[in-house]
């Protein structure tokens, strides 16, 4: 009885939760602690601080911590399933559709359209992350290896088109080597 509940709040959650993560924690909490009491509210922001530490989305996270403290291993499996299920079921009919209509002028013109959007978005979460927590002395000083490695990269990508997964590990390489 506990997975099937388990099942149903986090569906509801993932069907009726828009704005990200953290727009759902309070759906989480009035289900997971006021509704079916399976928390108290200390335990729940316990929960909440570790699904922030933790890669990964934070609504995810929760659900998984939850589900395994309320039906262990498969309560966790079922509850981080069934939270992104809503999701994936959306996503494969608009893959679907698009699949479906990829020779359709108004779908080919729409997506390619779109590109220059989804370049702006990413430019601009790059340049706020160019603060100076993670730039401190904005590649002026002894410590530049990061603006190197950002750069580096950059030119890796868009005129090599060298594979960003490659250059993420090698990033990553490099910054546990310097750093």
């Amino acid at each position: 009885m506990i997975y099937i509940q388990l099942f149903l709040v986090y569906l509801k959650i993932g069907l009726l939760g828009f704005g990200g993560g953290y727009a759902m924690l309070s759906m989480i909490q009035f289900e997971v602690v006021e509704k079916h009491g399976w928390m108290t509210m200390s335990e729940f922001a316990d929960v909440v601080a570790l699904s922030q530490m933790t890669p990964g989305p934070i609504s995810i996270n929760c659900a998984t911590y939850v589900g395994y403290q309320v039906g262990g291993i498969l309560g966790s499996l079922l509850a981080s399933f069934s939270i992104v299920l809503p999701s994936l079921v959306l996503l494969y009919f608009v893959l679907r559709f698009l699949f479906k209509n990829n020779d359709n002028f108004i779908v080919r013109t729409t997506l390619k359209n779109l590109k220059p959007f989804i370049a702006g978005l990413i430019f601009a979460a790059a340049v706020m992350m160019m603060n100076a927590a993670n730039f401190p002395d904005a590649g002026l000083g002894d410590n530049n290896i990061s603006v190197l490695i950002c750069a580096a990269s950059f030119v890796c990508v868009f005129f090599f088109k060298t594979n960003p997964m490659l250059l993420i590990a090698l990033s990553g390489i490099a910054g546990l080597l310097f750093f």
